[in-house]
């Protein structure tokens, strides 16, 4: 794989970026937020995955891998498309500018693309229709997939696949023909939702290069039970006869939860992907580069081995380790794509035997700043080739978690609490302000290829502003950065901090 230079860059998910209509968009503000990098001298953009998310709004647990979601679609510019009307916009909600209100923006940005979309079909000319005919064909191989079954969904009043009708859940060619012709205006509406998407994000990504600034996209390494992947991959998937799952994905018994963990994905049956030359993979990396300049993959592990647990288990105590498909897989991708820019998510349990996969493709693996204090030299001989991190998106921010005393009676956690801050403050140098921005300067300045810090942590936001709590539901990924908090200080107290680190 392509082996980074020295450059740093923000994490922020497009949901996160300011605005008017209740949810970050691919709109104005996000060209805005491409003009901040620059002024910061940054050379990396972070986004979380922008695949539809589940009902909990989880971007790793998406009802596609392959599709977009419509919801981040800019408003104002289907507005200067004349997709909508400037009257359209002024009925919206008041919403709040420092959280997504998931149910009300859902409610009332659905509705607006649905006629955004019939509008589509009504006002563009010919050549307009072409190009979307020709987005449809080159999609082809999930694009008609995803489309049926987000329409089946409606039908069916089930988000739950393997409960719907036999006909829809079999995949009954007959019925499946005669849904395309008695649904073709439905099926055509999501269609050209994801083709406005894209046409809109390629303008934001032509624009972010242009200005030398690479985006780093991000993909699961699994994909929900409830998805379009499933529903028509069921071969690429370890189910039973009833089309359910055998088994699931999880994570073994630690210090942390004496339990384990259960994700519930399905699992992939490795041997048929071998089979079918990794095809469903590599068409999904590939894919993923059409959109983004690096590939960002989560649970890189599971490529090594993996917790392989009942799919009736709701903890991790009977799963076992199971081999992954290695190289081989990544031999695979190799051949698809060529030698792209990969960032293996590589941290916790099987981090070891990744690194053999990540030696041989030369993919860098990611160090956390926050998980590195336990003693007095964090990350102070590390491989260039890494990626470093205050904290990610599963992480408290830098100044939540400098101040996040354990509440439990834990009195082990306590002492590594205390002895953790110690450190810190020695290493950083602390006087008891700013957590923040000396977290970031040690960030900049470590021996890493590439630094990336989220927007929370350049803006000094405490725990209230994190983004996720894994094992946990509630106001996750709702988090935005509201209109005026990135001030000119901020900018360029980062820009000098990059330039001494010299990643500019």
């Amino acid at each position: 794989m392509i082996k980074l230079k020295r450059k740093s860059g923000i994490l922020l998910h497009i949901t996160s970026i300011p605005g008017k209509y209740g949810i970050g968009e691919i709109g104005p503000n996000a060209f805005q937020f491409i003009d901040d990098l620059s002024d910061m001298g940054q050379k990396l953009w972070q986004i979380l995955p922008t695949n539809p998310p589940d009902s909990y709004n989880c971007p790793y647990s998406a009802v596609s891998a392959f599709a977009n979601n419509p919801i981040l679609i800019s408003f104002e510019y289907l507005v200067r498309d004349k997709l909508l009307s400037p009257k359209d916009l002024a009925s919206s909600p008041l919403f709040r500018d420092h959280q997504v209100q998931f149910d009300e923006v859902h409610k009332w940005r659905s509705k607006l693309l649905a006629k955004a979309s019939k509008t589509f079909f009504v006002n563009s000319d010919s050549d307009s229709l072409d190009d979307f005919n020709k987005y449809c064909k080159k999609n082809e191989s999930w694009l008609t997939d995803f489309s049926m079954y987000t329409v089946i969904n409606r039908i069916q009043k089930s988000s739950n696949w393997v409960d719907w009708e036999t006909q829809y859940k079999n995949r009954t060619t007959s019925y499946l023909d005669e849904m395309k012709l008695s649904y073709k205006d439905e099926l055509e509406e999501v269609k050209v939702l994801q083709y406005l998407f894209y046409n809109q994000w390629m303008d934001l990504k032509k624009y972010a290069n242009s200005k030398d600034i690479q985006i780093i996209g991000d993909i699961p390494i699994y994909v929900a039970y409830n998805s379009a992947d499933v529903w028509a991959n069921q071969k690429l998937f370890k189910l039973n006869d009833q089309r359910k799952m055998l088994v699931q994905s999880g994570c073994p018994p630690d210090y942390f939860i004496e339990t384990g963990q259960v994700w519930g994905h399905p699992i992939y049956d490795w041997d048929y992907h071998e089979a079918s030359e990794y095809s469903w993979w590599t068409d999904r990396i590939e894919h993923l580069f059409d959109l983004v300049d690096i590939v960002r993959i989560d649970h890189f592990n599971g490529f090594a081995k993996y917790w392989e647990i009942p799919a009736n288990d709701d903890n991790g105590l009977n799963g076992k380790w199971v081999k992954g498909p290695g190289e081989k897989l990544f031999n695979a991708i190799v051949k698809k794509v060529g030698p792209k820019p990969i960032l293996a998510e590589d941290l916790g349990e099987a981090s070891e035997d990744a690194a053999v996969i990540r030696e041989i493709f030369n993919i860098p693996g990611m160090k956390i700043l926050q998980m590195s204090f336990s003693n007095s030299s964090p990350l102070e001989k590390i491989d260039p080739n890494n990626v470093v991190y205050t904290g990610t998106h599963d992480n408290d921010t830098a100044v939540g978690w400098f101040y996040a005393r354990p509440n439990n009676e834990n009195k082990q956690a306590i002492l590594e609490f205390d002895q953790e801050r110690k450190n810190a403050e020695k290493v950083l140098n602390l006087n008891g302000y700013d957590v923040n921005w000396k977290m970031v300067e040690f960030t900049l300045n470590t021996n890493a290829n590439t630094s990336i810090i989220p927007m929370q942590d350049i803006l000094g936001l405490d725990s209230s502003s994190r983004m996720n709590i894994p094992g946990t539901i509630g106001d996750n990924w709702s988090w935005r950065m509201a209109p005026g908090l990135l001030t000119l200080d901020i900018k360029q107290h980062l820009r000098q901090l990059t330039e001494q680190s010299n990643r500019i």
